[in-house]
């Protein structure tokens, strides 16, 4: 499946990614959900499905972000200030590059409430409140064949 294809070129990436950041014109362009729990508390992990994110946007493929759990305090402002992965730049930064994109983030809703992040917090980053309902349809969406 072409999932499987675009899993083993992944794992593959550190050792070609100087060679070129663009798929090739004969591969498919692919829809790819990231979906994080990671929360503050592991800076680098939390920084994770934004910083892939922006790396697969940059290869040419759509990309949306799903956050549950503690991932949801990264949109707060100030979290998101705070939070430094090592080796990387701050998550800050990247979310703007991310906001430059339109690519999609969404909020679980519950999540959000259980840890007092608002609607505000949210429009900060262009980010939107989910639920499962909006999760399975991400899901479906990334499942999709790209017929363009």
């Amino acid at each position: 499946m072409i999932r499987r294809s675009f899993l083993k070129k992944l794992v593959a990436l550190p050792f070609v990614a100087a060679t070129s950041a663009v798929p090739a014109a004969t591969e498919p362009k692919l829809k790819i959900l990231m979906k994080s729990a990671w929360g503050s508390d592991d800076p680098t992990k939390a920084a994770f499905p934004f910083l892939h994110g922006d790396a697969l946007s940059d290869a040419g493929h759509d990309v949306q972000i799903f956050l549950l759990g503690e991932a949801v305090s990264l949109m707060r402002k100030s979290v998101a200030n705070a939070v430094v992965p090592v080796g990387w730049p701050p998550l800050a930064e990247v979310l703007r590059k991310l906001v430059g994109k339109k690519i999609p983030i969404y909020a679980c809703g519950a999540c959000s409430r259980a840890r007092g992040v608002t609607e505000g917090d949210l429009s900060e980053y262009g980010a939107k409140f989910g639920n499962p309902k909006v999760f399975v349809s991400l899901v479906e969406w990334a499942d999709r064949i790209i017929t363009e």
